[in-house]
Order: structure tokens, then sequence, then C-alpha cells
């Protein structure tokens, strides 16, 4: 008979201690609120530039998800603008990962992609500086920051991110804030949000 599985002293003071999940769930109502008012500043910023956009493209389309299993962690996001029809994309995501970071994300397959990775490269320098990483992972489904996950965007690094740019068939360009960051206390969350599609607009717009 297989022995059922034991808890640590810690592991049950945890399933115990019930201002942890008190916590959990207020700070789990300040974020749901946080993304909200970046989905507003966002429509404000997609209401104010002409986007290259893929066929059947819809600009008020969006989708707030909250889990708990993302590695083990959980985690909230808004995707605004979202786009995934079939095997194209072209979504800006917004994610609180508990345990890590707030990251948002320019994701782009598909449809257009080709046109895309040319305006990285001959918009290069107005992309570098402003925080903008390459992701180099084999899909659009990591959130690791770091060597052999990121490549930041910097004035130096033309020629290696053009070199990582023409293996892929998508892009995933990132920013990450970690949560210690004076912004995430102050409620600057949607701010970070809008200056991080400020930013990438040189790839999505003519």
């Amino acid at each position: 008979m297989t022995m059922p599985s034991q808890f640590t002293d810690e592991e049950a003071a945890l399933m115990a201690d019930q201002h942890f999940f008190r916590a959990k769930a207020q700070i789990t109502t300040k974020v749901r609120d946080m993304l909200a008012a970046t989905h507003a500043a966002l429509k404000e910023e997609v209401g104010s530039v002409t986007l290259v956009t893929p066929p059947e493209f819809d600009p008020t389309n969006c989708h707030f998800v909250k889990g708990e299993h993302l590695e083990f962690f959980p985690y909230q996001y808004l995707d605004f603008p979202k786009h995934f029809h079939n095997s194209t994309a072209f979504t800006f995501r917004t994610l609180f990962w508990w345990g890590h970071h707030m990251v948002c994300a320019l994701m782009l397959e598909g449809e257009g992609i080709k046109q895309h990775k040319m305006r990285i490269l001959e918009r290069f320098h107005r992309l570098a500086g402003h925080g903008l990483e390459l992701s180099l992972t084999p899909n659009f489904w990591e959130w690791k920051q770091g060597e052999g996950y990121t490549l930041p965007i910097t004035h130096d690094r033309k020629a290696q991110i053009a070199a990582v740019l023409a293996e892929r068939s998508f892009v995933k360009i990132v920013r990450f804030l970690p949560f210690t960051d004076p912004r995430i206390r102050s409620g600057q969350v949607p701010e970070f949000s809008r200056e991080t599609f400020r930013a990438i607009l040189p790839i999505v717009t003519s």
C-alpha cells in the first residue's frame, strides 16, 4: 500500500495562514483593476495610430485571463490588441507573473511577418534604447528574461538581432518590469504598458 504524502511543518503552517490567502485575493483584485486601466490606456493609443494589421483584425478584441499554473506560479494578463487566427498572430500582452515580473510583449506571426521583420531592421535605431528585448525561445509561451531567453535591443546589436530574425518564423518583442520597481507599488502599470506600446510602434506602423 502506498503511503499518503505528508506535509512539512512549513507547508502545514502555510495552509493555515489566512493572512496569506486574504492578501493573495486582494492583490489579485488590484492586478485585475490595473489591467482594466491598462486596457483603457491602450485603447487610446490604438485609436490614435494606424496599425499594419492582418486581415480580419478586430481593433476592439481583448481578453483578460487569470490562471494558477504558469510553471507553478499564478498569473494574470491582458491581451489587447488581440489577434490569434489560424497561424497568424498580432497581439500585445501585459502579463503579471507571480514570483517573477511584469512583462509586456508584442507577438507577431504569419501574415505580414516578413514586413514586420524588415521594419525592425530598417527602424532599428528608433527601437533600440527603450528597454525592449527580442525573445530567443522557440515559441511565444516562455516568459523568462536573460541569457538564452532574451536579447536586449541595443544600438550595438543590430547585426546580432538581424541574424536571429533571419532564422525565425515569428517575432516576440518584450519589455520587463520587476516587482521591486517603484512603478509597481505606485500603480503605474498602465503607463508602463502604454510606453512599451509606443516603443514598438515602428514595427507595426507604415
